[in-house]
């Protein structure tokens, strides 16, 4: 009878895997788009606009570089591409995004963000859960723990092509928060998103529904004849709990993965069917598609922004990848009166030096970097810290990345200092012991 009401309830506004008393204040945001550039794109070529870097151009940094660096660089570089004004805001940004630049006045820019690590190994641990050294639930899976999904048909986190590499499972795993919370994943790496699939997901059309409820009855029993006897197998349980979801994401899941129920004019905004965009396009109207069916957390990731060399070559062939989706994502959301409780995060683990490496490549630059965020209760046409000239310091209202896992919990009605999971005899959380919220960003 149990099993029956499960199934029979509404999909709507039901957060069924939430196991905390949230939210703890009135969120300004209910769900989360992060649109993940892995590789590190150089912040001081795409919207850190720095003067000073193309007058000194050739010369060396004035001022001494990280004790710490992931390889030698030499002397300052100056950005390959121009750098134009957009919007009543002003804000600047270069000929690498020219789709993007038309939404300045809907983002606000952190100029200011920092890290801790020079490797990306550690640089995309440290972004997605908060630390480098140790293993944590990433971001995604607090969110999921913390508030669950809108949608019991559906996973509170979903991850749309990640990478597997550079601390790979573990970018979107749960570690100790129950493993209902991990990711979904949806395709992988270089593979083409035309074929994306949710692995081991059947329909009902390749075993029967009737089947599967008494498969799922039997899988019950057995668990609790264990609970019963003392036993407690949390794994047993976290595999119950996903065949059952798994059999309610068959009644929607197929649907919103098939992208032919759009329109062409939103295929077109989102450059699918249209070579370099199709790719990074679908990525994009799958996290519209998720995050309108209730879906709490959608990572989206690009790679392989990584330029050691061939900066202007390679920055230009990925921007060309994304910056029409991207533009298109912002432009469907706004539309769909989405954009107002959906935050839009782009970022990577970390930006590059202002100064050169083997010519015409820039290093990992953990020091600064740039995100923006777009609607979630942020701020339009803002920017928030700066880095020094050159763009390798950051300089003044400085965001560390504890400070942003805070305020992005915060616009999800989070306190980070109050979602916390016992483990091993001690209280964890994102933020680990520190992590302030950027309150001035807001709305």
């Amino acid at each position: 009878m149990a099993f029956a009401d499960l199934l029979g309830k509404s999909a709507a506004g039901e957060a069924t895997i939430a196991t905390a008393d949230l939210p703890h204040h009135r969120p300004r945001a209910k769900r989360v788009i992060f649109l993940f550039m892995h590789g590190g794109p150089s912040h001081v070529d795409t919207f850190d606009y720095k003067p000073e870097l193309a007058k000194q151009h050739g010369k060396p940094l004035p001022f001494d570089k990280p004790r710490i660096q992931f390889a030698k660089t030499g002397n300052l570089l100056k950005s390959p591409w121009k750098f134009r004004q957009y919007g009543q805001s002003g804000a600047w940004v270069s000929d690498l995004f020219p789709h993007v630049a038309r939404h300045v006045d809907d983002l606000t820019f952190i100029k200011s963000m920092h890290g801790s690590n020079e490797a990306h190994g550690g640089a995309l641990l440290k972004v997605h859960t908060g630390s480098d050294t140790f293993v944590r639930p990433s971001m995604g899976s607090w969110i999921s723990y913390g508030l669950g999904t809108e949608n019991q048909n559906l996973p509170s986190f979903i991850t749309i092509n990640p990478t597997l590499g550079h601390g790979g499972v573990r970018n979107f795993g749960s570690a100790f928060l129950p493993p209902i919370h991990q990711a979904t994943r949806i395709g992988q790496t270089r593979a083409p998103m035309k074929n994306a699939k949710i692995e081991n997901l059947t329909s009902f059309s390749n075993t029967p529904a009737e089947l599967q409820r008494r498969q799922l009855a039997m899988l019950r029993e057995l668990d609790q004849a264990k609970a019963g006897s003392g036993e407690i197998d949390a794994a047993l349980s976290a595999r119950l709990e996903s065949f059952e979801l798994a059999y309610r994401m068959q009644t929607e899941t197929p649907e919103l993965m098939d992208l032919s129920r759009e329109t062409a004019e939103t295929l077109a905004l989102y450059g699918i069917n249209d070579g370099p965009t199709d790719n990074f396009g679908r990525e994009c109207l799958l996290a519209r598609r998720f995050c309108e069916a209730g879906v709490r957390f959608v990572q989206v990731t690009h790679n392989y922004w990584d330029q050691h060399s061939k900066l202007k070559e390679k920055h230009s062939e990925l921007a060309a990848e994304v910056d029409l989706p991207i533009a298109g994502l912002l432009t469907d959301l706004k539309r769909r009166g989405l954009l107002e409780d959906t935050l839009v995060i782009w970022g990577a683990e970390f930006g590059r030096t202002p100064t050169a490496q083997g010519g015409n490549g820039r290093d990992h630059n953990p020091h600064a970097f740039t995100y923006w965020m777009a609607g979630g209760g942020v701020k339009s046409g803002f920017s928030y810290g700066q880095s020094d000239p050159f763009g390798f310091y950051t300089e003044d209202e400085k965001v560390h990345v504890h400070d942003f896992h805070a305020t992005v919990l915060h616009l999800l009605g989070i306190d980070h200092e109050r979602l916390t999971y016992r483990y091993g005899g001690r209280d964890f959380r994102l933020t680990d012991v520190e992590g302030k919220v950027i309150h001035p960003i807001f709305a």
